[in-house]
């Protein structure tokens, strides 16, 4: 029903929003989605990874502006290419890596900004040097 989805759609916003919360719901809807063996669970894997990285480039209607989720959220979704847990790094990353592209296709300005500045930093003042 729509008021379930509203209602899920609320709840997930207010989580993703929260100091760890990226990583609190790709973690739960990773560990959700289940597993498996062989191509079948590989093209889920993809699959639900992309779905996630959808849900975390889109702006919540809850939000005030587009600024200040990215603002929020993008320094999260750095931080999952960071996961150290060998079993759930690789999905990290690849949450990581669809949302920024997502992202840069959908608002590359806010996309360089939060996230494309941040991750070529480093590099910037090593060439600079």
């Amino acid at each position: 029903p729509g008021w379930l989805r509203r209602l899920c759609g609320h709840l997930l916003s207010q989580r993703l929003l929260r100091p760890g919360g990226v990583q609190a719901v790709v973690r739960g809807v990773l560990e959700g989605a289940g597993g498996g063996a062989g191509a079948e669970a590989a093209a889920g894997d993809w699959r639900t990874c992309d779905a996630v990285a959808k849900i975390l480039a889109s702006c919540p209607q809850q939000c005030l502006s587009l600024e200040d989720y990215c603002g929020l959220v993008c320094p999260q979704i750095l931080d999952l290419l960071h996961v150290q847990d060998k079993l759930t790094a690789h999905q990290f990353q690849r949450v990581a890596t669809t949302t920024l592209l997502t992202m840069v296709k959908e608002h590359p300005q806010l996309a360089e900004k939060h996230l494309l500045q941040p991750l070529l930093a480093p590099l910037l003042r090593c060439s600079e040097a």
